[in-house]
């Protein structure tokens, strides 16, 4: 079990990086279809930007977010001692 002062940076480390993820998940899905006719404008592998963002490209960055938290929140686990063997 973690100590006192040990939980408090642990907790505040995990929220910090929940609340980043989140609002790159927030701006990923919202900012697509927002500017889905500036987006458009461009191409990306034959495709419209936006369209392709919306299709593919948001799915693509949402598991990128999945890794990326678990990568962290496992390491951070070893490092506090809080860690599932």
């Amino acid at each position: 079990m973690p100590q006192p002062d040990n939980h408090r940076e642990y907790w505040r480390k995990t929220l910090r990086v929940t609340a980043l993820l989140l609002l790159i998940w927030l701006a990923t899905s919202f900012a697509p279809v927002y500017f889905v006719r500036e987006l458009n404008e461009f191409t990306f592998l034959g495709f419209p930007f936006g369209f392709y963002m919306t299709a593919q490209g948001s799915l693509i960055i949402y598991v990128a977010l999945v890794w990326f938290y678990a990568r962290y929140m496992n390491r951070l686990d070893h490092k506090h001692g809080v860690a599932e063997d």
